[in-house]
């Protein structure tokens, strides 16, 4: 079995999430896709992700689809990274065939996540084009680093079957809604 891990601070949740969960699925030939809502972003500030269960709902308000499940594995685990995550779940089901999804626009700040090599050595990454994002992504420092383990997108169905380091760049068309984007309007 393969499955996405598709993670996040959902904050609010909308429909580019949806459409990059989808994309992966369709383009990864994925069998499942585990949006996993995290308890806090250590990137970001608290107050950004304050109330876990609202943001949780909030993607469970995305749409109902049987082979896409709203996890609270990274709550549930006390996980204050994706490392964590990462590791825990491929020990707990070494049978599965784990993706990490990422929006390019995490790509491009890959560097800055506590064990960002060791997700990339422990696990395909699939990265899933955002408006304005793909030449910081593409330049970025993993993607530099990790030039040689890129799998073109033609290639990608299988990419849940390859050893890692292995990762690609899918473009799609473009979703124009962010969570930054809708918070920002919500302030003013």
């Amino acid at each position: 079995m393969s499955v996405g891990l598709f993670g996040g601070s959902f904050n609010p949740a909308h429909a580019g999430h949806l459409h990059v969960a989808r994309t992966a699925m369709q383009r990864l030939q994925l069998d499942r896709v585990w949006f996993l809502v995290s308890p806090q972003n250590p990137l970001k500030d608290p107050a950004e992700t304050d109330n876990y269960w609202r943001r949780a709902a909030g993607v469970w308000t995305l749409g109902d689809h049987p082979r896409m499940t709203v996890s609270d594995v990274e709550r549930r685990l006390g996980a204050a990274y994706s490392l964590e995550t990462v590791l825990a779940l491929n020990s707990r089901w070494p049978e599965v065939n784990f993706v990490w999804l990422m929006g390019s626009d995490n790509l491009a700040g890959f560097h800055r996540w506590r064990g960002w090599r060791t997700i990339m050595e422990t696990l395909p990454v699939a990265v899933i084009a955002r408006r304005g994002t793909a030449t910081g992504a593409r330049l970025g420092r993993a993607a530099r680093q990790y030039a040689s383990h890129r799998v073109p997108e033609q290639r990608a169905k299988n990419l849940a079957l390859m050893r890692a380091p292995a990762w690609t760049y899918l473009t799609a068309p473009l979703h124009p809604q962010s969570s930054s984007a809708i918070r920002a309007e919500a302030r003013s």
